[in-house]
């Protein structure tokens, strides 16, 4: 069934024990990805309570799955410029600069990462439907950086399974207001919908999802600290908010950070936040492959000025 409707399956005794977004995917036509955020938007139910993806069956439940409608989308292609720092039959990685939007969505189908990629590709993984093809990871439209896309469904399938696992090496520069008290620690604190401001994560203990966030510093600078930061887990705005949570939000972070006036003014729109480095194990050859992209021309300009005014 690949229209809109319900379909529901009563579990046997083989199945029991079995996690529900396994068992759906087995049901037809549907990789476990898109079973995966079906659940996460409460499409699966068992007694007519959704469940959570790793949901154990019971023998003799009823599993109930709404399916979308279809939706179809133009997504035109872009012949925008890339900057491509590997690719191969399997795989893309993008070194995304700071402004652009990953993927469309209703209301704003052009100009992203995406209308680009289409003009560069002749064929992207279809997991993640027509609005995000090929997007296995996303990273802030004012957050700049090394993204991986996945240009067959194989492909995709295991580097989602690799961030899943927490094996994927996704390593952050950024800049934060204040001197960060220690060299290096672990911010490990969930992270879901803030209670009040639904636009908005924070750090909340009830239905949050564990975050964790390693930092280490590299510069120490009178009023900043310049910090590099590796993801454990990767929630939505995970890093702007951990940093903002220990009292160090990202220099220039529209949601999180901080009003003052500083000495860097206006010189980054938007955050100050780099994804550097990338490291995952290849689809199909198995290697292990990791690749590096230096801070974009407006953080290095702020690191100067800082440096300079270090110097007095």
């Amino acid at each position: 069934m690949n229209e809109e409707g319900t379909v529901c399956w009563c579990v046997d005794e083989a199945a029991a024990g079995e996690r529900v977004d396994k068992y759906v995917a087995r049901q037809g036509e549907w990789s476990r990805a898109v079973v995966q955020r079906w659940i996460e938007e409460e499409r699966v139910t068992s007694g007519g309570r959704a469940v959570k993806a790793n949901y154990r069956l019971q023998a003799g439940e009823k599993i109930c799955l709404h399916v979308p409608a279809p939706v179809t989308h133009t997504i035109e292609p872009e012949a925008v410029p890339l900057d491509i720092v590997y690719e191969d039959d399997d795989v893309l990685i993008v070194n995304k600069p700071r402004g652009m939007v990953v993927h469309p969505a209703p209301g704003n189908v052009a100009g992203t990462l995406v209308n680009a990629l289409l003009a560069h590709c002749d064929h992207l993984s279809g997991i993640n439907g027509d609005l995000r093809p090929g997007i296995v990871h996303r990273i802030d439209k004012d957050t700049s950086g090394l993204l991986m896309v996945a240009k067959t469904d194989a492909a995709h399938e295991s580097l989602a399974q690799q961030l899943a696992a927490h094996t994927v090496k996704r390593e952050y520069m950024a800049i934060v207001h204040g001197k960060i008290g220690h060299a290096k620690g672990t911010i490990d604190a969930p992270i879901g919908r803030h209670p009040k401001n639904r636009k908005e994560m924070a750090v909340v203990h009830n239905n949050g999802k564990r975050a964790v966030t390693h930092f280490n510093v590299i510069e120490y600078f009178p009023d900043f600290t310049f910090v590099v930061c590796r993801l454990e887990t990767g929630r939505t705005h995970q890093i702007r908010v951990h940093m903002a949570y220990i009292g160090h939000p990202l220099l220039g972070d529209p949601k999180y950070g901080s009003r003052k006036r500083t000495i860097v003014g206006d010189r980054i729109s938007g955050q100050a936040l780099h994804a550097a480095t990338l490291g995952f194990v290849h689809p199909r050859s198995g290697e292990q492959l990791q690749f590096h992209a230096p801070v974009p021309q407006d953080m290095e300009d702020t690191l100067a000025k800082l440096r300079a005014a270090s110097r007095g």
